[in-house]
């Protein structure tokens, strides 16, 4: 994807339906601080080291003591939502530099996505450097792939770096699109097909584009070959969509600048970190936080209840507050926070808890699978085993849970749990409520007929009328050199959250044999990612006796004694 560059505009300051647009914001979102007015020079021209054009928008705060600058940058437009990020921090005091990846919105050059973010960081911040407004500090600021570009510079911080704001985002894009063995299959093309349209449906045109995205790629999820249908759908203008989905060998080329995992042993500065607990990087981010704390970095972690899409809807005021608030300390030299590091939201309680760390010290709860579909605190001595088919040719379809698109988060599972292909293990009703703070495990007693398989393993909350809500997932891709008809314990860790079962609830798992389209359908052949022309069924089977113990290990938090 190529553009064409747009001409600078002056210096101007905000409309009056914008200045009023931001007192409303400033009201609605309880946003702190004094707000002193900006200024807006459009359309700045940004070399790249090879010859490239990065459009660049300077928000400059109409006050004679600037607080530092924040860098923003992203392929989605230098409009809604980031324009409204930047107009914050301007207000607040702090220049901002917004800019369009290259290859988007009037920057030059060709976008292949995450590949280029390192070099065209760094020239960002060397033309911040030729700026007589930049006073030598600088925060970077941003979610998802926008988290993304803040990695990159991460991966050589450079000495003007004071603290970066991350949200929702991966550092290690093998590991986002390939780290279960499935290639995350929905999430991604329906990236792809966002990116390679976005300029030509902008704003409130793309809107009805979002709203039947599902619709539009039903029949390239279930395309044979799924490679030529995707080319198809993307009008072949996303050649790296082709490469990503057929090459799982994290060591192949074409992953090497598509891994920043490096910058977590790099980054020197203090970085706030944002989540939420129906978020696809959410993993990632976990991994990210445990890194950083690990090497003593000042590290802050918030989880909120949102999916990927609704952080920036239902959770924009509290990440803004929580941004403002860094910077203030970072930036600003303000006097920092005391509160602990750690801010999660405990679904089901509904409430957010403050903690010294991520997991909080526990214990475990474990409940065994029972051949009559119970969970039980008892081992089974006997009984007989839980079977059913996986048929690729009519996968078990995505029902909500940790998505890009829009139809994520948390869903009533009836669909799912009447189907043949689902196995469910359920509680009886909790006495007592029961917290589960950390990342559950579930390890499956198995044997398959087909050497070429996946497991997908779900957890709900199960309420007295009967409604079973996700809590958290995860799926495997089963190893094809295993021996199939000799019992093997297959371990799945399913996401982390924090969630308490209320009493009168139930415990439930569900067991599939995939989860289409988040993940590309095993088709039961061993054929390359993308290239299959054939389906072919798997029987799983699930054993529940003392040689072949099935069971799912719940994290408890152990609450501190009172004083």
């Amino acid at each position: 994807m190529t553009t064409t560059s747009p001409r600078p505009t002056a210096p101007t300051p905000p409309s009056l339906a914008t200045r009023a647009a931001n007192r409303l914001l400033t009201r609605l979102m309880g946003l702190p601080g004094t707000r002193h007015g900006y200024r807006v020079e459009r359309n700045i021209p940004v070399p790249a080291r090879d010859g490239a054009v990065l459009m660049t928008d300077h928000y400059a705060p109409v006050t004679d003591r600037p607080k530092g600058t924040v860098l923003v940058r992203t392929p989605y437009g230098r409009g809604f939502p980031h324009d409204l990020e930047a107009r914050v921090y301007a207000d607040r005091g702090y220049h901002v530099a917004l800019q369009s990846c290259r290859g988007t919105f009037g920057s030059t050059g060709t976008f292949y996505p995450m590949a280029n973010e390192a070099d065209d960081a760094q020239d960002a911040v060397a033309w911040l450097r030729t700026r007589p407004w930049f006073d030598g500090r600088l925060a970077t600021a941003g979610g998802s792939y926008v988290g993304w570009t803040q990695w990159a510079l991460l991966m050589d911080p450079p000495p003007e770096l004071r603290a970066s704001l991350i949200a929702v985002a991966p550092h290690d894009m093998h590991d986002a699109a390939h780290g279960s063995g499935a290639f995350r299959l929905g999430d991604f093309l329906a990236f792809a097909e966002m990116v390679v349209n976005q300029e030509r449906y902008p704003g409130l045109r793309g809107v009805p584009r979002m709203l039947t995205l599902n619709r539009r790629l039903a029949p390239v999820f279930g395309a044979l070959p799924l490679t030529d249908a995707a080319d198809a759908a993307t009008g072949h203008q996303a050649p790296w969509f082709r490469e990503w989905l057929t090459t799982p060998d994290r060591d192949d080329a074409v992953w090497d600048r598509l891994k920043l995992g490096e910058a977590l042993e790099r980054v020197n500065v203090p970085v706030r970190l944002t989540a939420c607990w129906q978020d696809l990087f959410l993993d990632q981010t976990l991994h990210q936080y445990a890194s950083l704390r690990t090497r003593g970095v000042d590290v802050s972690l918030t989880i909120g209840p949102w999916t990927h899409q609704e952080l920036g809807q239902k959770g924009m005021g509290g990440l803004l507050r929580g941004n403002l608030a860094w910077l203030e300390t970072h930036l600003a030299d303000a006097k920092p926070s005391h509160e602990p590091p750690v801010e999660v939201y405990v679904t089901g309680q509904n409430a957010w808890r403050h903690l010294d760390q991520w997991p909080p010290a526990g214990a475990e709860t474990v409940r065994y699978l029972q051949s009559d579909g119970r969970l039980l605190a008892d081992e089974p001595s006997a009984g007989a085993p839980s079977s059913y088919v996986y048929d690729p040719a009519n996968p078990t379809p995505t029902l909500g849970g940790p998505l890009l698109t829009l139809d994520g988060g948390v869903k009533d599972n009836a669909k799912l749990e009447g189907r043949p292909d689902v196995l469910t293990f359920t509680t009886d009703p909790l006495t007592a409520p029961l917290e589960i703070m950390g990342t559950p495990v579930v390890d499956l007693a198995h044997t398959r007929s087909n050497p070429h398989a996946d497991v997908f393993v779900r957890l709900c909350d199960v309420d007295p009328e009967g409604v079973s809500r996700n809590v958290a997932e995860g799926l495997v891709r089963l190893d094809p050199t295993s021996p199939i008809d000799q019992v093997r314990t297959v371990r799945v860790r399913l996401d982390a959250c924090a969630h308490e079962v209320q009493a009168g609830h139930r415990i439930r798992l569900l067991i599939a044999g995939g989860c289409h389209p988040r993940y590309a359908r095993n088709e039961g052949t061993g054929a390359p990612p993308g290239t299959g022309t054939e389906l072919r069924p798997c029987t799983h089977t699930v054993h529940h006796d003392s040689g072949a113990v099935s069971r799912v290990s719940l994290p408890t938090p152990v609450r501190p004694a009172p004083h």
